[in-house]
């Protein structure tokens, strides 16, 4: 009971840490905004407010150990697979999503303060089943001929998952170099929010060795006659059947300091109409947080030795476990972004290449834990509007 309630108040304490480190920064960002806007005297040749929209499609790496019974590896083979169920079991490679940003550039200063949000969700749905078509024994009837089963392999692999990233940040115009006069180079300091969540299901079923199982009963009946092989005929069917299924719930929640580094280059245009730029930057954060796994797995194996007068069937093997793991950990993340924009005088629409690392983030372990990077990269476009 003592856990539990420690565990609630580890949650309530996380969030309430979140909730006043984001109001913090906001405040002091709108106390000092409002500040110098007040100071300024003259009207500014840009827009105060920054409102963008956009979408992204990432390539998300997860990292997540297979599904590996031991049926699937050993051998006889099913004879019809020509797909291997542990490729199925891989999750969807690619994360669509939204993202939004605004951004207050107070008058007559280099300071800007933004508020930006990305969303994104992955889901897949495979099946696959993979079987022979044996004929039934045609010379004993619909009785003893017909065939009672199959070689085959079945693989279900169903997942789905979703990503947020939050960023509150407070930057300034430092103007390095070449980016003073009309470029621009913004530092930034501020706070990155990150969850990430997956939810997978596998189920996997075979029959790898179905035969006729022959005797010759001519041979024991009548051995002195050489035409004894006539009475050669299949007197049973033998064959296994495995099931497995592993279900896995993962997730990760973490807030920690972030550093950015975003500039701007006009190359072509006037700036006083329209600009063709080139956009780059790159971030970084520690993001304290919580990691977890929840993971039930089974596996069973039964051996058919099918004959036509009784049908016992054999467990072979049994085996099933369940895993809940939780720990609180510092997750590095590095990203960084290559782009194109076309600015008019209030307005922006750029296109670019993103890709963002969160070092060690997730369990994908199913027995044990096993550290593995979330990685998310990929093109991006958004369009942007100023307001005075």
């Amino acid at each position: 009971m003592s856990e539990l309630m420690n565990t609630i108040g580890d949650r309530r304490d996380f969030r309430w840490q979140l909730l006043a480190t984001v109001s913090a920064v906001a405040l002091l960002g709108s106390v000092y905004a409002a500040g110098e806007a007040k100071a300024a005297d003259g009207d500014s040749d840009h827009p105060t407010v920054w409102i963008e929209l956009g979408g992204q499609l990432e390539r998300v790496d997860s990292g997540e150990e297979r599904f590996a019974p031991p049926f699937i590896l050993a051998s006889p083979r099913p004879g019809p697979e020509t797909i291997s169920p542990l490729s199925l079991e891989r999750d969807p490679r690619y994360s669509t999503g939204l993202e939004g940003k605004i951004s207050f550039e107070p008058q007559d200063t280099d300071w800007v303060f933004s508020a930006a949000v990305r969303y994104g969700r992955t889901n897949g749905n495979k099946h696959v089943h993979q079987q022979s078509y044996p004929r039934s024994f045609p010379s004993l009837g619909s009785v003893f001929g017909k065939v009672l089963a199959a070689q085959f392999i079945d693989t279900k692999a169903q997942s789905d998952g979703s990503d947020a990233v939050l960023d509150f940040q407070a930057g300034k115009d430092v103007g390095l170099g070449m980016f003073g006069a009309s470029g621009s180079s913004t530092i930034s300091l501020g706070v990155r929010f990150a969850q990430f969540s997956s939810k997978s299901n596998i189920m996997l079923k075979s029959d790898p060795d179905w035969h006729f199982n022959y005797r010759d009963f001519g041979s024991v009946i009548f051995p002195p006659f050489p035409l004894a092989t006539r009475h050669h005929f299949p007197f049973g069917q033998i064959f296994h059947t495995n099931e497995g299924s592993v279900r896995a719930t993962r997730s990760f929640r973490g807030v920690g300091p972030s550093l950015a580094w975003n500039a701007s280059q006009p190359v072509l245009g006037n700036r006083q109409t329209i600009d063709v730029a080139l956009d780059w930057g790159l971030n970084a954060a520690l993001l304290f947080g919580r990691q977890k796994a929840a993971v039930h797995h089974q596996t069973t194996a039964h051996f058919h030795p099918y004959l036509y007068l009784f049908k016992p069937a054999y467990t072979l093997y049994q085996h099933s476990a369940d895993h809940q793991r939780m720990r609180t950990l510092i997750v590095p993340n590095i990203g960084g972004f290559v782009g194109a924009s076309l600015q008019f005088v209030n307005a922006k629409v750029s296109l670019g290449y993103r890709a963002d690392f969160f070092l060690g983030a997730m369990d994908g372990g199913i027995d044990t834990a096993q550290k593995e990077n979330r990685s998310f990269y990929g093109p991006f476009a958004t369009i942007s509007i100023g307001f005075p």
